[in-house]
């Protein structure tokens, strides 16, 4: 799965069309959304994709913003009852916590971020607290909190419940399952499910179960913007539940904690991963069978589909795919004359203000391209790669803003956050082919 390694074959998977293989940008955009809940009728109510009442409003209060502060601890709590720490939740939990602390998750808040947030907490609070919303959703990590007044005035005050070192661990285990110091979670995998408080003489007085924590819609308060949200060419910047959504996947049962957790693991695997991203895509490069001579025009057709993955391929604009094509002599010798490339991504500008293309992969559809290249000389190869960069506009939008001599107290931050950017690509197909015969 993930690969098929040069096959002739017809796509069994909706194509949009062939491209040549240097095509980048300039043609005309593909607008690659549909009606939101185009698959919403006729789903079981089990569906990861319906939303009872009462999980609608245990989200909705679940996922307040900003979320409330806390409070102080029931009093017969014990300090490590009390502590919103992920390494206390892991004295307990040990295999949960150690899933955790792989998971980008727990590096939430880096120096990419922080980087960025370190000046806004003085010189714009509000922009501050809109990433820690996701970021570091705890009031406890947060240095300001909105203070609203009886007569309705909202300001920022310094957090007195602020905790550094919390806010320096990321979107950590309380973010989603401690509210007011009740512990929340989903039910435990019995038929049927057993909701409400379970097992309340454990410690912290047990949890409460909630079906919610089961549902993709768990995820979206991070990763989909409102129907309101920031949008480009007419598309959400962040879309990825409603791309979900307007898959196969709610129809066949199959929730982001699928894929994204599977068997609970806390994992939270995703572009960054190598083995995550080869599973949800099959590469086939088609090659006419034939002895090639020099001055003879080779064409191939290299096919991306999206065979697994159930959003958007990649989703969101910070993501790169690179198709690269190139001819090497027999004796491996790269011929750089000949080397050609497609992306599949979203491109947009660095201030947001344009959208410049959009050539990402819908779940169940594949994208073309055609390497054609006449042959400067006999007894050639071509080599096929897609190579994968996960932080590809972050790392131009670091780049630029210290090149511009930005970044002012997180400097700093900003140039680690780049080596980080600029060592995240990874290659996850390669394939070369001879033109001739051995």
């Amino acid at each position: 799965m993930g690969q098929e390694r040069g096959q002739s074959r017809r796509s069994r998977h909706r194509r949009r069309g062939i491209k040549p293989l240097f095509w980048l940008v300039g043609l005309p955009l593909l607008l690659l959304i549909g009606l939101a809940g185009l698959y919403a009728f006729n789903r079981p109510a089990s569906s990861p994709g319906i939303l009872t009442e009462a999980e609608e409003a245990f989200l909705a209060r679940h996922w307040q913003q900003p979320l409330p502060p806390q409070g102080p601890p029931p009093p017969n709590f014990s300090p490590l009852e009390a502590s919103l720490a992920p390494a206390s939740c892991g004295t307990c939990h040990p295999q949960q916590y150690q899933d955790w602390q792989t998971s980008i998750h727990s590096q939430s808040m880096g120096p990419g971020v922080w980087g960025q947030v370190i000046d806004m907490i003085e010189s714009d609070p509000a922009s501050a607290q809109v990433c820690w919303s996701c970021h570091t959703p705890l009031a406890e990590q947060q240095n300001v909190l909105l203070v609203t007044s009886p007569q309705g005035e909202a300001t920022f005050r310094p957090n007195p419940a602020f905790d550094a070192a919390l806010q320096q661990q990321g979107l950590v285990c309380a973010a989603c399952h401690v509210r007011k110091h009740q512990r929340f979670g989903p039910p435990r995998r019995t038929t049927p499910a057993v909701t409400g408080r379970i097992n309340g003489n454990l410690p912290h007085g047990g949890f409460m179960a909630e079906t919610a924590f089961t549902k993709s819609a768990f995820c979206r308060g991070c990763h989909q913007f409102g129907a309101d949200g920031f949008a480009l060419n007419g598309k959400l910047l962040e879309n990825t539940y409603q791309e979900w959504q307007q898959s196969s996947y709610p129809d066949q049962g199959i929730a982001c904690q699928d894929c994204h957790m599977p068997e609970r693991r806390h994992l939270w695997r995703g572009i960054h991963d190598p083995e995550m991203v080869k599973r949800g895509v099959t590469i086939t490069v088609d090659v006419p069978e034939k002895r090639y001579k020099k001055g003879e025009t080779l064409e191939a057709i290299i096919t991306v589909a999206n065979t697994g993955v159930g959003h958007y391929f990649p989703t969101y604009v910070t993501p790169k795919v690179f198709v690269r094509g190139h001819l090497l002599t027999s004796e491996g010798t790269v011929l750089p004359e000949t080397a050609q490339e497609a992306i599949i991504g979203r491109e947009v500008t660095l201030d947001l203000s344009q959208e410049l293309y959009d050539t990402r992969i819908p779940p169940g559809e594949s994208s073309s391209f055609a390497y054609r290249q006449t042959l400067p000389r006999d007894r050639l190869q071509l080599r096929v790669e897609v190579v994968v960069a996960p932080d590809h506009f972050y790392t131009r939008f670091f780049a630029a803003t210290l090149n511009d001599g930005g970044g002012g107290k997180g400097r700093s931050l900003l140039v680690k956050a780049l080596e980080n950017a600029r060592r995240s690509p990874f290659t996850i197909y390669v394939q070369t082919i001879p033109l001739y015969v051995p």
